[in-house]
């Protein structure tokens, strides 16, 4: 279960954001890097296991900028499988730079699509450096149910795998009280930005999951998930998933997809096995548009654990207007 944090608290930073991608750690995905044109204007992660290779998280160098975390519906059970989230992300990184289309607009076609209503239970955090956030549920009937953040300075809100508007998850909690104290922390020493880096992944990386039995699964955890900020790796005796042949090339090349049903079939494989935080990011943006994109990656797609700091990427660009 994933975690957003976004804040808009530090005097030297007109947006940060910060977020743990938890996933079935056999699902493959490509580290965060530019992507391959027409997109290439596009910063992120991609998820490899369908083939619209949507993302969960992404900047652009024109400053449009998302970060999704999904949840579970009872009613949402088929739809979940049948259609990839990742896709609505790639909908607002993608938008056309002219005309610049409006955060309003964009999010009152989320609110008036068929396509997101299809699709199981998500919160989507999109907009423009510098200016508000709008938060999107697919799950809105209207615009007055859309959210605003970094409406004003000072603000940190956290987004995890529930609604937006439940404030009963611990870790939501947890993770809004400790990124206020360590943008204070790192003002109050004076530290470098890689200092503030240290500090956000400290955060990400605070973990109070209880202890289950050695056998227990990802799905036996799932009810602790909310108490915990990070996952450490969980499920590893329900390890039968096994990785593709040449999925990993998608990194470099696009593949075409071989249909619906095949492409759910291949993304629900990976559904079981080992499971845990997989990536950390962080995000700076400073007043005048200068973007630093810092991704730590903790396992590969084979579930080896990555020595700290080797799975590290760290981009630096500036907003064009």
């Amino acid at each position: 279960m994933c975690i957003a944090l976004i804040s808009t608290a530090h005097p030297s930073y007109s947006l940060i954001i910060i977020d743990n991608r938890d996933e079935y750690l056999r699902r493959p995905t490509c580290p965060a890097d530019w992507w391959p044109a027409p997109n290439s204007n596009i910063l992120g992660g991609r998820d490899l296991a369908r083939a619209t290779q949507g993302t969960w998280m992404g900047i652009t160098t024109e400053g449009r900028v998302a970060v999704l975390t999904n949840y579970r519906e009872d009613t949402s059970e088929k739809p979940t499988g049948a259609r990839s989230r990742g896709a609505i992300v790639n909908g607002w990184l993608t938008v056309a730079p002219e005309p610049r289309q409006s955060t309003r607009d964009f999010a009152q076609g989320i609110v008036e699509s068929p396509t997101a209503r299809n699709v199981g239970g998500f919160s989507l955090v999109c907009g423009y450096i510098n200016e508000s956030l709008a938060v999107i549920s697919n799950r809105s009937s209207n615009m007055d149910q859309v959210s605003w953040l970094t409406t004003e300075k000072g603000q940190t809100t956290g987004l995890s795998n529930t609604h937006f508007d439940n404030r009963s998850w611990p870790k939501i909690i947890d993770g809004e009280k400790l990124m206020i104290e360590a943008i204070k922390a790192h003002v109050d020493t004076g530290e470098d930005e890689d200092g503030l880096i240290d500090r956000l992944l400290g955060l990400l990386s605070r973990n109070t999951l209880p202890k289950l039995s050695d056998d227990a699964t990802a799905e036996d955890y799932l009810p602790h998930f909310r108490k915990s900020i990070f996952i450490p790796l969980v499920g590893t005796k329900d390890e039968r998933a096994k990785r593709i042949e040449g999925v990993a090339a998608a990194c470099v090349e696009d593949k075409t997809t071989t249909g619906a049903k095949q492409d759910d079939e291949l993304a629900q494989s990976y559904l079981h096995g080992a499971y845990g935080t997989q990536k950390q990011t962080v995000i700076l943006v400073n007043k005048d548009g200068r973007v630093r994109y810092f991704e730590r990656t903790l396992y590969d797609n084979e579930v080896k654990a990555i020595p700290l700091g080797k799975g590290d990427r760290s981009y630096e660009f500036q907003v064009t207007p």
